[in-house]
């Protein structure tokens, strides 16, 4: 049966009271996991998410990458927060667990994704079933976001911060993008399209991100955000 049809069948034997009751019983699944979110994120500390493609193999250029940026970032004393998943998400979980650091998966269940890789922390893995969801524990207990190359999902977690930075919804916060070669051409249409062409942005707006292709300089750019705070959660 297609998915269209399981909606139709689904739709015919139930009348829309019934449908919209359990929108509304919803609510306490969306609940529960803000709590269990909140109270396992609550007790971790500092840490930056390492965004990009679960689809990267091992041993690749971006995977590796993303691997000692991991272990980088915990030898200067900060957790790792990934989407728990394959790809740059495993490489950065694998990097935290090589650097002795604090290693974080925010999983979403998915019908067509493999589940969890098998470095993060026992205690520190958490599933979601709404992306909304998972994307606030992603804003609210991230010091940084690192974002290597990627795809839709990878997209959408970079622009939903730089909206939330740009709207003042969030303090401002480390947004790095990693791989000239991969962003660099996004980077310039931003500046030449939606900044000088049609005014979309402002020129402010433009620093609210960093591009880079080292972790070394991931770090450097993290540190020296920092280096004027009393480095503690977003909460």
């Amino acid at each position: 049966m297609s998915h269209e049809e399981r909606i139709r069948e689904a739709f015919s034997n139930k009348s829309w009271s019934e449908i919209k009751s359990n929108d509304s019983w919803e609510i306490f699944k969306v609940m529960s996991e803000f709590v269990q979110g909140f109270q396992t994120l609550a007790r971790i500390g500092p840490c930056v998410s390492i965004f990009g493609s679960a689809r990267t193999q091992p041993g690749t250029r971006y995977y590796e990458l993303a691997r000692a940026i991991g272990q980088k970032l915990t030898q200067s004393g900060y957790g790792v927060i990934t989407g728990g998943g394959p790809g740059i998400m495993e490489a950065g979980n694998l990097g935290a667990r090589e650097g002795k650091g604090k290693s974080v998966g925010l999983n979403i269940e998915l019908p067509f994704e493999q589940g969890s890789n098998p470095y993060i922390d026992s205690d520190k893995l958490i599933s979601f079933d709404y992306f909304f969801v998972r994307k606030v524990m992603f804003i609210k207990y991230s010091q940084g976001f690192v974002v290597l190359p990627g795809g839709f999902g990878t997209f959408d977690e970079l622009f939903e911060a730089l909206t939330l930075i740009q709207t003042h919804k969030v303090g401002r916060f480390p947004v790095i993008l990693v791989g000239s070669d991969f962003w660099g051409g996004l980077v310039d249409w931003i500046r030449k399209v939606m900044l000088e062409q049609e005014a979309n942005i402002n020129p402010e707006d433009m620093a609210m991100f960093k591009l880079v292709d080292t972790a070394d300089e991931v770090v450097e750019v993290i540190n020296k955000f920092y280096s004027k705070y009393n480095l503690t959660p977003n909460f």
